[in-house]
């Protein structure tokens, strides 16, 4: 098992990332996420997505190198990164969201 991680500027672009990584490759799409920059609240700085997937390392190579693609033709790629055969706790952290702060923070007390 392997996870995708491929941040982009904008909501829109994010999706369509998600959607080519997923056709390119049999990968699950995780989350797709928001990082906040730290000027965030200026209204020119654009969001900033994450768009994270899993499955096995050569799929998703294929997804991420598709969904890279996409992105870069509309000027909105900022980074990716894979890591092959992540963490159990890594897989946990994976599926939080920002919206999911709370979850981790319970799930911290729990272990």
């Amino acid at each position: 098992m392997a996870l995708g991680l491929i941040e982009v500027f904008g909501y829109t672009t994010a999706i369509v990332v998600a959607d080519a990584a997923a056709k390119a490759g049999n990968v699950r799409i995780v989350n797709i996420d928001n990082n906040k920059p730290a000027a965030g609240d200026a209204a020119e700085v654009p969001l900033v997505m994450i768009v994270k997937m899993q499955g096995d390392v050569a799929d998703v190579q294929t997804a991420v190198a598709a969904g890279v693609a996409q992105a870069e033709k509309r000027g909105l790629y900022i980074t990716s990164h894979i890591i092959a055969r992540e963490e159990p706790s890594t897989q946990v952290l994976a599926s939080l969201s920002k919206a999911g702060k709370d979850r981790l923070k319970v799930l911290q007390k729990n272990s």
